[in-house]
């Protein structure tokens, strides 16, 4: 089968030896609620109320959301707002933690007893896509189209991030128990992970916790940049297709990452909701790159420092890695669901984009095979006709053409500006 194009990245994956510590619990966390696509909560809880581990602070009715729980136990100092990186603003619950980290009554293992059970507690769990996407899980895995196969997402192809690797070696039956649980609730005959090829050990051991399980298959992948996008990794795990429109379940297929599947199993057998996560801090600002296990809403500064940041060098802060990551603009903000890394840079370019000579580096890069140079002319020319007919909608952002591109152009940035153009076109 013809491999998709990508791009060979420096993999940098400085703390693949480095096993994940708990951080030290901060003063203070700050809880946006909105850490998922959808609708944001409510929050439930107001100033000077005491909450526990685990408490529910927010809720909605909204079908594309989940709830949101405290990662600490303290004192709620503030309910306010919080602007998001999107730009757009959400209510924002700040807590003075006690030390204690005493645990709300309420936390106790799910009942579940057949499909849609396993659905509501995965909703109550607060689960979304651990691997930056934050798309409320009990959605995902409740599709209308019958779906044969669980394609779990565990490349991690992009530089610095080794979360998922360590979450597979250190708690692999974790991933396999989550992934049998869900494969058993949804009746989906069977899973497939797949994992870059530049982690041997997280391979060998999964492959052996799996070797009397024919329903899971481990399958390496090339260590080429964006093995971890959906239509990649389900075209190299399976052959199939995802066309323009299409999800995942349009081919038959549920993609998971690998940390979520772990935390599903935690979840069902101690009824902890989504309240912490693993991640890796690293960037050639931090002096001690690790992996740190932090309560969701510890402020960026917390996991900074405890990793030794030199501050005077750091000139860009990430949440995520460099070809997908999301600009940090404050310290303060805090961590999210979906964060799986954060990065401190000092050499972070933003070099002066040269003429365009139309060397075609960007269309060999791009997996999809899409044109950027023909996608920038129509969207200079507010084309949107010829925007719809050069499949614009079908890029993933991976950022493969800006990185290939010799004239430094920001091309994946036009790409963006470009779908948002035609959305609006169609809109109107």
């Amino acid at each position: 089968m013809k491999k998709l194009n990508g791009v060979h990245l420096a993999n940098h994956k400085n703390t693949e030896n480095c096993a994940a510590v708990p951080l030290p619990l901060p003063k203070t966390v700050r809880i946006p609620m909105s850490m998922h696509i959808g609708a944001p909560c409510a929050p439930i809880v107001k100033p000077r109320d005491v909450v526990q581990v685990g408490q529910k602070i927010g809720d909605t009715d909204a079908f594309m959301a989940v709830p949101i729980h405290t990662s600490v136990s303290g004192t709620v100092k503030s309910v306010g707002i919080y602007r998001m990186s999107n730009g757009r603003t959400c209510p924002m619950v700040e807590i003075k933690t006690d030390g204690e980290q005493s645990v709300c009554p309420a936390v106790k293992p799910p009942v579940v007893t057949d499909r849609q059970s396993f659905l509501a507690a995965i909703h109550e769990s607060g689960l979304v896509g651990m691997g930056g996407a934050s798309f409320p899980a009990h959605v995902k895995l409740a599709p209308k189209q019958a779906v044969d196969t669980l394609v779990i997402n565990a490349a991690e192809c992009e530089p610095y991030i080794t979360s998922d690797n360590r979450q597979m070696i250190e708690a692999a039956d974790e991933v396999v128990d989550g992934i049998r649980q869900v494969l058993h609730w949804l009746d989906i005959p069977k899973a497939i992970v797949g994992i870059e090829s530049n982690k041997p050990e997280a391979i060998r051991i999964l492959t052996e916790k799996t070797a009397e399980m024919p329903e899971i298959q481990i399958f390496s992948l090339p260590s080429t940049y964006p093995q971890g996008a959906e239509k990649v990794l389900i075209y190299h795990t399976l052959g199939r297709t995802v066309m323009e429109g299409q999800l995942p379940a349009d081919q038959g297929v549920i993609v998971m990452n690998v940390s979520s599947v772990a935390f599903v199993s935690h979840y069902l057998k101690t009824g902890m909701p989504m309240v912490q996560r693993m991640l890796t801090v690293d960037g050639d600002a931090v002096k001690k790159p690790c992996n740190v296990i932090v309560p969701v809403g510890t402020p960026v500064q917390d996991v900074l420092d405890f990793a030794q940041c030199d501050w005077d060098r750091a000139k860009k802060l990430l949440y995520g890695g460099p070809m997908m990551g999301i600009s940090i603009p404050d310290p303060a903000d805090p961590v999210m669901k979906a964060n799986n890394a954060i990065l401190a840079l000092e050499k972070f370019d933003s070099p002066k984009a040269s003429a365009c000579i139309h060397c075609g580096r960007c269309i060999q890069a791009c997996p999809l095979r899409l044109m950027p140079t023909e996608i920038a002319k129509a969207f200079r020319r507010k084309d949107a006709a010829a925007l719809d007919q050069l499949k614009v909608t079908l890029c993933m952002n991976c950022g493969c053409c800006t990185y290939a591109c010799p004239a430094k152009r920001p091309v994946a940035e036009t790409n963006q500006l470009a779908k948002t153009f035609l959305q609006s076109a169609i809109k109107r």
